[in-house]
């Protein structure tokens, strides 16, 4: 009976030391689960609204920033085409003056190649960042290289000078206007749009985090303490062995 009672009480301190240090464990899961669930789903209403709007602007095709570039570039054509259109009518008449600019074209002297030039900024520039979405400089850099070098040349060797206001008024505004599309582009459009594709992966990335790690986290269902019928039945099992003992 002695013996019985030694294994008896074993037992019991080795269920109860059990128990507990499941009760532990459970206690420092549960503790440490909260935890990461605010670090990663912080204001979770605030972080799919801001998924929903990078997802929209992606659905767009094209940022706001980019559109309004392609804006300038077309103000660009239709401003150069109106004060070439002012200069036709103060040199004589629109007809007069297209005959003689267009049909009897003179490089030195007419100023239908700079319209044609607007002409080719615009088209270029639509077609590479409008249609074609270009994330590189190179296209603006051409239009602009272009640009610059034909009326650095225009300005050198015609006599436009000699013509009034206008020989002064159109290469410099075409001129202007072909280096602030360059600057708007480079240092607005690319940056923005490359910071906004950024801050897009990012976002992701941290909703996709924030899934797994709720999805991940153990419930309070999958932890469990050992039933207390099992220590009842070890102390059972060994009553009924000690009893079939043969008494001495």
């Amino acid at each position: 009976d002695v013996e019985a009672g030694k294994k008896t009480t074993v037992t019991k301190a080795r269920m109860s030391r059990l128990s507990d240090d499941l009760e532990n464990a459970h206690s420092s899961s549960l503790g440490s689960c909260p935890s990461l669930r605010d670090v990663h789903s912080i204001n979770p209403t605030q972080l799919m609204a801001r998924i929903d709007s990078y997802e929209n602007r992606g659905k767009k095709g094209i940022s706001d920033v980019r559109r309004t570039f392609c804006l300038f570039v077309t103000f660009d054509l239709l401003f150069i085409t109106l004060l070439w259109i002012i200069e036709l009518n103060v040199n004589g008449g629109i007809e007069k003056t297209l005959e003689r600019e267009v049909l009897h074209y003179d490089y030195r002297s007419s100023y239908f190649d700079i319209f044609l030039l607007a002409v080719f900024r615009f088209k270029f520039l639509i077609l590479a960042y409008a249609l074609c979405k270009l994330q590189h400089w190179w296209a603006i850099a051409f239009t602009t290289a272009v640009t610059s070098a034909f009326l650095l040349a225009k300005v050198i060797l015609s006599k436009l000078f000699s013509q009034g206001a206008f020989g002064y008024v159109l290469p410099i505004i075409s001129f202007i206007l072909a280096w602030i599309e360059t600057w708007f582009l480079d240092f607005k459009v690319l940056p923005q749009e490359a910071e906004e594709e950024n801050r897009l992966l990012l976002v992701q990335d941290a909703s996709e985090r924030a899934a797994l790690l709720q999805h991940g986290l153990p419930s309070d269902g999958q932890f469990y303490s050992p039933p207390e019928s099992a220590a009842g039945s070890d102390e059972e099992s060994d009553e009924k062995q000690d009893s079939e003992k043969p008494v001495v």
